[in-house]
């Protein structure tokens, strides 16, 4: 999971998160990846529309975020 989080934070590209907090809640999250540590990484998170630390163990999965431009008839 780290090496897919390390290629996307190089791209700079969005990304689709979902998570697993503490707690145990589930979320979905639009994220922006600002800084990667060992276990744990910052991102810009577009759904609290803040700043967030992350751990990388309680990802459960990743989607980049791809733009499709619309087509001009």
């Amino acid at each position: 999971m780290k090496n897919q989080l390390m290629k996307l934070f190089e791209r700079g590209q969005l990304v689709d998160m979902m998570y697993i907090a503490q707690s145990g809640e589930i979320s979905k999250r639009r994220i922006k990846i600002s800084k990667l540590l060992d276990d744990k990484f910052t991102a810009y998170c577009f759904t609290k529309h803040a700043n967030r630390t992350f751990i990388i163990d309680n990802i459960l999965a990743l989607a980049p975020v791809i733009r499709k431009e619309r087509e001009v008839i």
